[in-house]
């Protein structure tokens, strides 16, 4: 009987981890999005419109309707200064029951995150009216070029805006599904360039999905597994070795963080091979779950965040989506090792030692500085077993980063100039900013008494990076630590409140430039 009782716990607790497992993977589509040369029916036409206009008067417009809309440019002073609206209502001479006026600038002083801000802000606005069907005209934006550039990047905004986060919720409320039908110069160029954008903002929302899973739900081998789902039917080979792989490969530094769940440690492995030769090499933190370990976390207000503590796994594995998305012609992997940091009496405890995949042994400082931990095996991995010509690992690391930086900027640390000039390129055109910290001069601030290492060391935000240099050894690497970054606690720009997907944009943009670099 005894016996039996096991029996029977053992296929419990099978079935729970399988129903645990059924996390659904879905394109996350907000608005439909349609581009042409001629207006179309809608309830509400949206006028995209330059700097410095002071009239207004459109073909297929009547005279009393030219005189309602320049009279009211005149009384609200509306001269088409970016992020200015003006909105009327049954406007005189149109079948629009809504026009809105949205000021862009100066058209070719306009960048591609404000024209982004702009797209999140029409958003919003139209998600507090009843519209159902939206003509969005561009016809003001005379050069073809920058009319494809704006009105795509203002669409990309957007869409990006609208995602919601709702899985969870027994009654969601209705997500944004307008209409967008927007009146274009070039309608092939800018269903082109919409598309490799669309791509982009998949990748988005499933770094934003992954990262908002709650722990109990988002654990290692449930995230490795909603990647599988999203990346595989896009062309992306993915590996993904268990626990006893892990053990077998050496790998104690990842494998001992989770070692005190029944949850244990992960490796997902994605590969989109878009090109040949070695490819370039995107790490991401991606401990599921921090509880601090027996190093314990103690404030409410943040725990209860430490789901986002795998936003740098979620970002890579949303960057190699979008790659692939957009058939990028490069050789690109996403590494993510996955863990969840609990405590029971399997845990690692503080002082203990453990053996990299490298060989080299790590004193544990700190249980809840967990993250390089999994990143040194997660670099090691790049660098030995994938023969990565260049690594970038990317994670919510150390408390230390917001304090220097806030979260205007990411963090940066690298040594070669080539990856720092072309990440900060890809950070400022999707306003995902890095800026460089030293590493010379911190070289010993991880030495160990017991060990070759330890995981702690001050400054913060330097041991963290030196700390993880080691592993990737000769080949150029960079590190880049976000925290603070990931999670937005109230809405704002194009993002919506949650976990925001933060990486994703940096990281898919810099593959490309870093490519191109190299070329």
């Amino acid at each position: 009987m005894k016996k039996l009782s096991l029996w029977c716990a053992a296929a419990l607790l099978s079935i729970s981890a399988s129903a645990s497992l059924a996390l659904t993977a879905q394109p996350y589509i907000a608005t439909s999005v349609q581009f042409h040369q001629t207006q179309q029916k809608a309830d509400m036409l949206v006028l995209l419109v330059p700097a410095d206009t002071t009239e207004l008067k459109l073909s297929g417009w009547s005279r009393a309707t030219s005189n309602q809309v320049n009279r009211a440019l005149q009384v609200a002073e509306f001269n088409g200064k970016s992020g200015s609206k003006l909105e009327l209502v049954a406007p005189v001479g149109l079948e629009y029951g809504r026009l809105l006026l949205l000021g862009i600038g100066n058209p070719a002083e306009l960048s591609r995150a404000k024209a982004e801000e702009l797209g999140a802000s029409l958003g919003v606005h139209v998600n507090d009216t009843s519209a159902k069907q939206v003509q969005v005209s561009s016809q003001l934006i005379t050069d073809t070029t920058l009319n494809t550039e704006i009105t795509t990047a203002v669409a990309h905004g957007m869409e990006l805006r609208n995602y919601r986060f709702d899985r969870f919720k027994s009654k969601p409320a209705a997500r944004p599904a307008q209409q967008y039908r927007w009146q274009v110069a070039d309608v092939a160029a800018s269903q082109a360039r919409y598309q490799q954008l669309h791509a982009l903002a998949q990748g988005v929302f499933t770094a934003r999905e992954l990262t908002n899973l709650p722990g109990s739900s988002g654990y290692p081998e449930a995230f490795a597994q909603y990647a599988r789902q999203v990346l595989e039917p896009l062309g992306v080979k993915v590996t993904i070795l268990g626990p006893e792989q892990i053990k077998a490969l050496g790998m104690g530094s990842l494998y001992g963080v989770s070692q005190g769940s029944d949850k244990k440690a992960h490796l997902l492995i994605a590969h989109w091979q878009g090109a040949e030769g070695q490819p370039i090499a995107l790490v991401g933190k991606g401990n599921t779950f921090d509880t601090g370990g027996y190093n314990l976390k103690t404030d409410s207000a943040s725990i209860i965040r430490m789901h986002s503590d795998k936003a740098g796994a979620a970002a890579v594995v949303g960057a190699v989506q979008a790659l692939a998305g957009q058939k990028a012609p490069i050789n690109v992997v996403a590494v993510a090792p996955l863990s969840i940091n609990m405590i029971s009496g399997d845990a690692q405890l503080p002082g203990d030692v453990v053996t990299a995949g490298d060989g080299s042994t790590i004193e544990i400082g700190s249980t809840d500085a967990e993250g390089r931990l999994i990143l040194a095996d997660g670099i090691w991995y790049a660098r030995e077993h994938l023969k990565a010509r260049v690594i970038v690992d990317i994670a919510t690391l150390t408390g230390a980063k917001v304090g220097a930086l806030g979260t205007v900027y990411s963090a940066l640390f690298t040594e070669h100039s080539d990856i720092e000039q072309t990440l900060r390129q890809a950070g400022e055109r999707v306003q995902e900013r890095v800026w460089r910290l030293p590493l010379a001069g911190y070289e010993e601030i991880t030495k160990s008494r017991i060990a070759d290492r330890i995981n702690t060391g001050s400054p913060g935000a330097q041991a963290g990076a030196i700390f993880l240099k080691h592993f990737a050894g000769d080949t150029p690497w960079a590190h880049i630590d976000i925290a603070g970054d990931a999670f937005n606690a109230a809405a704002k720009g194009i993002h919506p409140e949650g976990s925001n997907g933060y990486g994703v944009r940096l990281l898919t943009e810099w593959v490309s430039l870093y490519q191109q670099s190299a070329e």
